[in-house]
């Protein structure tokens, strides 16, 4: 009896260890493909400018970016369904894969607002991205935990887009804040809710996974 419950733990264990890799290379590849196209708008549009000697990819994007934006994303992915285990409050608003489809959508959709969209002034696209963001938040998400996380994360990458600028590596066209743009930490926080929101989908489907093994077992 004790032999056949320290098998099943063993072989709970690594059906997790090894759908959390699986998770984490599949939230690292959507990163690296959304950062490339993200970037590429940002690029055309002359936002943000790299220095030619870095510049050596097809979609005109410094080396570094993809995997660093690849990483960034598997690791949101993965800690969001964790909170939410931690916390005891496992999400379940608008758990279907369309939903998190139209989340990526409407984040691509603000990207491309900060690129391409003309406004009166900094401000005035400040204010709206950020309240496409929230409302972003509020229509896919709505828990205080992916609130809370998105809001941190954006200020920590705001931060350390803003020591990259300051040390060269690259630079905005028309920094308004710090080096920086204003609007960034909106796109920041609209990036990290629709990873999360990938992350707690494919967490959801590796729960039923496990479940459905427990079962046969």
């Amino acid at each position: 009896m004790l032999y056949e419950m320290s098998y099943s733990w063993e072989m709970s264990y690594n059906i997790r260890t090894t759908n959390v890799m699986i998770r984490g290379a599949m939230l690292f590849s959507v990163g690296v493909f959304l950062a490339l196209v993200l970037n590429l708008l940002q690029v055309q549009r002359n936002v943000t400018l790299f220095p030619p000697d870095v510049i050596s990819s097809i979609f005109s994007s410094a080396w570094w970016v993809p995997p660093c934006c690849g990483t960034a994303s598997a690791m949101i992915g993965l800690l969001y369904p964790c909170i939410d285990s931690c916390l005891g409050e496992p999400h379940k608003f608008k758990r279907e894969w369309s939903s998190v489809m139209r989340c990526v959508a409407v984040f691509v959709g603000i990207n491309h607002a900060s690129a391409k969209v003309d406004f009166a002034n900094n401000i005035q696209l400040s204010l709206t991205l950020a309240a496409l963001s929230i409302g972003l938040w509020w229509t896919f998400d709505r828990s205080c935990s992916g609130f809370g996380l998105g809001v941190s994360i954006a200020l920590l990458a705001t931060l350390a887009t803003q020591l990259l600028v300051y040390n060269g590596v690259f630079q905005y066209t028309s920094p308004d804040f710090l080096y920086i743009r204003s609007w960034l930490p909106c796109v920041f926080f609209a990036g990290v809710i629709t990873m999360g929101n990938i992350g707690r989908q494919l967490a959801l489907y590796d729960y039923k996974f496990i479940q459905e093994k427990t079962h046969q077992d």
